[in-house]
């Protein structure tokens, strides 16, 4: 195993959020929503421009509270904005933990906004335990299809045809599976071109050489990932359900089989699922 070496502010901030969420998960596969809440600070949206980005928020199902933070850049002009790009955004948290509000994927998403000029759509989907498989996956899907079927009406100021998918941890699996789903359809507006995936949460039964290498690395570690897997997953489901071993199991979706888009895929040198990241994306670029 080896030793990860940080700056001490991060190792610092690195180790609280590791304390928090393991105080706010339980051995009985549940979540202490009411702790979590806690330390979970939340934002709200501001048409007026914030470090050159407005927000808005709209809801797509009141009864699943399934809504999207859609952030603006306000540095371009009326012609430029209709040539920006959309980025659909899954924020990360193990299925388990976090929202489109939080401040820490607020921040996130503003900065991606600004500095990409892009628009971004940041979806709130249900979570894990309370909602399991396959609810993350079919909540992606309906905001993909909510933006398709009503992007005139939403006034988004951008080109749907320069439309990303992307999403960091749970959030890079979901925009996986989400991509998957949209390459099987036709929609009028959107044009899906890309699939950014951040370090994202896959995984199987097989113990790789990573996993015993960083099983102890910052915010994840093995027992970490066997917990979320657990209390995500169908029950009596193991790691190889397809959802985590996306592409190595009899039962994983063959893509060569939909229209899936160009794939850039980010990995952390700690990140003790990188080979499972790897595996999965062959043939993309990884960073």
């Amino acid at each position: 195993m080896s030793s990860v070496k940080l700056p001490l502010k991060l190792h610092l901030l690195f180790s609280l959020d590791y304390f928090l969420t393991k105080a706010c998960r339980r051995s009985n596969g549940t979540v202490n929503r009411r702790l979590h809440n806690l330390f979970d600070l939340k934002t709200s949206p501001s048409k007026t421009p914030r470090k050159g980005v407005s927000i808005s928020d709209t809801i797509i199902n009141s009864s699943t509270n399934l809504w999207f933070r859609l952030y603006t850049p306000h540095s371009t002009n009326n012609e430029e904005k209709r040539n920006l790009p959309i980025i659909i955004y899954f924020h990360g948290g193990g299925f388990a933990f976090f929202s489109a509000s939080s401040i820490v994927y607020d921040i996130w998403c503003r900065r991606l906004s600004n500095e990409l000029q892009a628009v971004i759509v940041s979806v709130n989907y249900r979570l894990a335990p309370e909602h399991k498989f396959p609810s993350q996956y079919e909540d992606g899907f309906e905001a993909l299809k909510f933006l398709d079927e009503n992007f005139d009406r939403l006034s988004i100021n951008a080109n749907p045809g320069l439309c990303f998918l992307a999403g960091d941890s749970a959030g890079g699996n979901l925009a996986h599976h989400v991509s998957v789903k949209a390459g099987e359809l036709t929609f009028s507006k959107l044009k899906i071109i890309g699939l950014i995936a951040i370090q994202p949460f896959f995984g199987g039964e097989e113990r790789t050489e990573a996993d015993f290498l960083h099983s102890k690395a910052p915010i994840m570690t093995l027992h970490f990932t066997d917990w979320y897997w657990k209390m995500f997953l169908p029950d009596g489901s193991d790691r190889d359900h397809p959802a985590a071993n996306v592409f190595g199991h009899k039962s994983s979706t063959d893509i060569s089989q939909v229209e899936f888009p160009e794939t850039l895929l980010l990995m952390g040198g700690f990140d003790m699922l990188k080979n499972w990241q790897r595996r999965s994306f062959q043939d993309t670029l990884c960073l």
